[in-house]
């Protein structure tokens, strides 16, 4: 299994967000959700991408050097980015020392990414962290997630997911043996507004929500507070209502939206849907927290 291999974006070390203790996040392309505020981006398709940030370019092309698709050009003295042509193979993000190209999506083994994680065990075994895989969602590359659980888990590592759990059950269901906890979002119960704001229904969320309530697996359940989207008292006290049974809850997290990842988007070359949102106030994530607890369950923002 150690040589399974799948598209992974990012490798964040020192996470402190992503579970407890200290751990290290993997990020894996591929996302069945077409959130239009999603802050990864470059996580959404199953494809290596080229990401572009023009204002760092130093024009020392050494792109064109390398770039057999012509996707690279200077005029003038000054370089320029055709990504129509682009077929993103990566050579011109290795030849770049300024930063201004990055490949998104690197084919790796299951034994390169352990041996990354690794690195910081001693952190781990202090801190009680470990090993998150992230995304994109961890889902739809599960036979490469799977592997990755199992030999994290003969390491001796804590392992959790943050998935939106859109697939069949039985995908959830090879991975509940290799996990110690399971962050999940749920962001509307009202299923047309749901694919209104993320392109898909929330039909196998939710049965899958409810079947993981019955599997004794650590769960945590978030929601990200979009504005105009589920930033009011119905729609989370719908989803505390839907939750507040599970046996397994350990608590439930509200996360205000914010435009952190805004350059993404222009670096892939397309436009950010959510840049007339602002972050929801301080106020309106109590009052949100608050119509969540009426229903005695641990809110966290």
């Amino acid at each position: 299994m150690a040589t399974v291999k799948g598209y992974v974006f990012d490798i964040q070390r020192f996470s402190i967000h992503d579970g407890p203790g200290i751990r290290t996040t993997v990020f894996l392309k591929g996302c069945s959700l077409h959130c239009f505020w999603c802050q990864n981006p470059e996580g959404i398709y199953l494809r290596p991408e080229i990401m572009y940030y023009p204002d760092r370019c130093i024009n020392c092309g050494n792109c064109v050097l390398v770039c057999r698709q012509n996707a690279h050009l200077m005029k003038d003295g000054v370089h320029q980015f055709v990504r129509e042509r682009c077929n993103s193979c990566g050579k011109c993000t290795e030849v770049c020392y300024a930063g201004t190209l990055q490949l998104a999506g690197r084919k790796l083994s299951v034994k390169e990414v352990v041996e990354e994680v690794l690195k910081d065990k001693k952190f781990y075994d202090i801190s009680g962290g470990g090993v998150t895989l992230s995304g994109g969602d961890v889902v739809v590359q599960h036979r490469f997630t799977n592997a990755m659980l199992g030999r994290c888990k003969k390491e001796g590592l804590h392992t959790a997911i943050e998935t939106a759990a859109n697939c069949r059950w039985m995908i959830l269901e090879d991975l509940l043996p290799l996990l110690d906890l399971i962050m999940m979002d749920i962001k509307l119960i009202d299923s047309r507004r749901h694919k209104e704001a993320t392109s898909a229904s929330n039909r196998n969320i939710l049965r899958n929500a409810q079947k993981l309530s019955e599997t004794g697996n650590p769960l945590i359940i978030r929601t990200p507070i979009i504005p105009n989207v589920n930033d009011n008292v119905e729609d989370i006290s719908a989803i505390a209502e839907f939750i507040h049974a599970f046996p397994n809850l350990l608590y439930y997290e509200l996360l205000p939206f914010h435009r952190l990842g805004e350059g993404k988007y222009r670096s892939l070359g397309i436009d950010y849907p959510a840049s007339q949102l602002k972050t929801p106030s301080n106020e309106k994530m109590i009052e949100l927290a608050k119509a969540a607890r009426e229903f005695g369950i641990n809110v966290r923002i």
